[in-house]
């Protein structure tokens, strides 16, 4: 029998690329220095980026994978450092292609693991700070990653595996009896 394991996915890194796609954008303007970037962000449309980046190893089809496998309650957890735009921009592409999954924005600055209950539930993020802070607090961090390189934590290179791997993932929570 399987029971429902709370799940929190990453958004930006895991779902779209849009860390690769703004670190190009900081590059060609020669942006570098800290408020120019924070100034950057601000003013970036958040809309046009999402719907100019590329889904992550197939992440759409995944998450509908992970929906209908019903093993998981899934939740998106991000870090939105631009304000209002960025969270409306990112809840309008995950309702589109989602539907009602739950969305919450973690003002950047604030750790992931002190806004949710972590304990046994599982983060699929591709920054591994976020992940200790968030094993730390008894959660089950799983590192997304496309470079295959070896990590302390379970590494997956794409949601799917979320489903593949679930028995071995359900080992990972903490037993209370």
């Amino acid at each position: 029998m399987f029971r429902m394991i709370k799940l929190y996915l990453d958004f930006d890194g895991v779902i779209l690329n849009t860390i690769d796609v703004t670190y190009d954008m900081l590059a060609k303007r020669n942006i570098t220095d800290g408020k120019e970037k924070d100034e950057f962000y601000r003013n970036l449309d958040w809309f046009d980026l999402i719907n100019g980046c590329s889904e992550i190893e197939n992440s759409v089809s995944n998450i509908k994978r992970l929906i209908k496998s019903d093993l998981y309650d899934i939740c998106i957890l991000t870090h939105i450092g631009a304000g209002s735009s960025e969270l409306s921009a990112k809840r309008k592409y995950l309702k589109d292609k989602f539907g009602n999954i739950k969305v919450i924005g973690v003002k950047k600055g604030i750790n992931k693991c002190d806004v949710v209950d972590c304990y046994n539930a599982i983060l699929v993020d591709d920054y591994m700070n976020n992940l200790e802070l968030w094993y730390e607090k008894g959660g089950i961090p799983i590192k997304f990653s496309d470079n295959g390189r070896k990590c302390k934590f379970m590494s997956i290179k794409n949601l799917g595996e979320l489903v593949d791997r679930y028995e071995e993932i359900e080992k990972l929570l903490v037993v209370n009896e």
